[in-house]
């Protein structure tokens, strides 16, 4: 899968609890042209212990694996959301500031 989309958290390390390898993961917003009322959300972890060298607002592609990842909120209700385990996330341009 690949998607096209803004970083909206900056990238950050961490480690595996079950293979103790180390990843990056971001937060990222699918951008679609015009304005998008309803834009789709992922969590993006890319599975190299090399930081991708992304910043807040950078315009990425991002190729890999989509899965759902439920898990238990800190209030303790179910809950989730769209993971995808990345190969690949590359920085395309950045976003120009507003005027």
């Amino acid at each position: 899968m690949q998607v096209y989309g803004n970083v909206a958290t900056p990238p950050q390390r961490r480690v595996s609890k079950t293979s103790q390898r180390a990843y990056y993961e971001f937060r990222m917003c699918e951008s679609q042209r015009g304005v998008d009322t309803d834009p789709s959300w992922f969590t993006v972890r890319v599975m190299k212990d090399q930081d991708p060298r992304l910043q807040l607002g950078d315009f990425v592609k991002t190729t890999g694996k989509l899965k759902a990842d439920y898990y238990l909120s800190r209030e303790g209700t179910p809950t989730g959301t769209l993971l995808i385990l990345a190969f690949e996330a590359t920085k395309i341009s950045k976003r120009e500031p507003a005027a």
